[in-house]
């Protein structure tokens, strides 16, 4: 940030001392050196304000443009998890924020029945499998012995593949003497993007059948648009959770206050520690169950910055598909308070 007062007194301070020491060295003895080293000693010390001031405002014009990335998570599925991302979206968007939704849940997207965006581009999402050359292949079996996946056999000196198994490591073609393995792509799923009013969109779909998800996650983290992104995880600590996480700066987990929720958000948290990513706590329905996960938050030193009341009208709004935000009065301040203290959190 930009130097305050005593700040430019200290600086000044600094280099006057710092410059009268160096001029006296030089100047000569009589009086009229004296006044030189005086005037170049003001000069110094101005000059060396002006680039400290100078340097402060770059850094904090740095920080004010930086891409600020905010996952949105939960152990568990039904904590509100969606709803949190999707309003805080819209939230800062309609206060001018440049914002990127970014659903993670390629499995069971959602986000997309709150923000209702407009899709405008598709693009497929593949990973690479392998494929036999017959002639060439001698039925050598090392590539069978080096998939740890069960990808790829070799029986009877015949090569079986399992596409659906392929982990895409490339390793096959790597350990081929024959060179009679290449890797061609092989489609798991899309990315949908668009916009949602003022909310740039993208979401994941992972194919029917298909068991990763991470390659769509990875894809759809990987260059995403807007100052402020908030990715939208998948429910749980699994690995498409993890990849989620891994490329934001501050994760937000949303909980309840019931025994499951203290349960899987213990889960949570020792993921979070094991990525030493920053992470608060946002507990949802917070006016019923019990003080258990207030308890626990306290004791491990976590901070709750939003608690969001058991709501009928919350629940009716949700019920339609509706943008709580929009709904229901209040709620929009306490998601731009949730977005303040992530900005004072990253600034520390």
């Amino acid at each position: 940030m930009r130097l305050h007062t005593l700040e430019w007194v200290v600086v000044a301070v600094v280099a006057w001392a710092a410059a009268v020491e160096w001029v006296a060295a030089r100047a000569p003895a009589e009086a009229g050196g004296w006044v030189w080293a005086v005037v170049v000693a003001a000069v110094s010390a101005l000059a060396m304000v002006v680039v400290a001031d100078a340097a402060a405002a770059d850094e904090d014009a740095r920080r004010r443009s930086r891409l600020i990335r905010i996952t949105v998570a939960s152990g568990k599925g039904g904590t509100g998890k969606t709803t949190v991302a999707a309003n805080l979206a819209y939230v800062l968007a309609q206060n001018g924020g440049d914002v990127h939704f970014v659903d993670c849940d390629v499995e069971e997207p959602n986000g997309h029945i709150f923000l209702k965006p407009d899709i405008e581009r598709v693009r497929t999402v593949g990973v690479p499998t392998p494929e036999v050359d017959r002639e060439l292949c001698t039925g050598c079996g090392e590539c069978g012995e080096m998939c740890q996946y069960g990808a790829i056999a070799v029986v009877k000196k015949m090569v079986l593949t399992f596409p659906t198994l392929c982990n895409g490591c490339g390793g096959c073609a790597l350990v081929c003497p024959e060179d009679a393995i290449t890797e061609i792509p092989r489609e798991i799923g899309v990315i949908e993007e668009g916009m949602a009013g003022k909310v740039r969109f993208s979401h994941g779909v992972l194919n029917v059948g298909e068991a990763r998800a991470v390659p769509i996650i990875r894809e759809l983290t990987r260059k995403p648009l807007g100052k402020t992104v908030i990715f939208d995880a998948p429910p749980g600590t699994s690995c498409p959770v993890v990849e989620s996480v891994r490329s934001s700066d501050y994760t937000v987990l949303v909980t309840e206050p019931t025994p499951f929720g203290l349960n899987d958000l213990e889960l949570a948290v020792g993921m979070m520690r094991e990525l030493t990513k920053p992470f608060a706590v946002v507990i949802n329905r917070a006016d019923t169950g019990d003080d258990r996960v207030k308890d626990y938050c306290a004791k491990q030193g976590i901070h709750v910055p939003l608690e969001i009341p058991d709501s009928r009208e919350i629940a009716e709004a949700y019920s339609r598909g509706e943008l709580i935000a929009e709904a229901v009065q209040g709620y929009g301040e306490g998601l731009m308070k949730l977005h303040d203290f992530i900005g004072q959190e990253l600034q520390k």
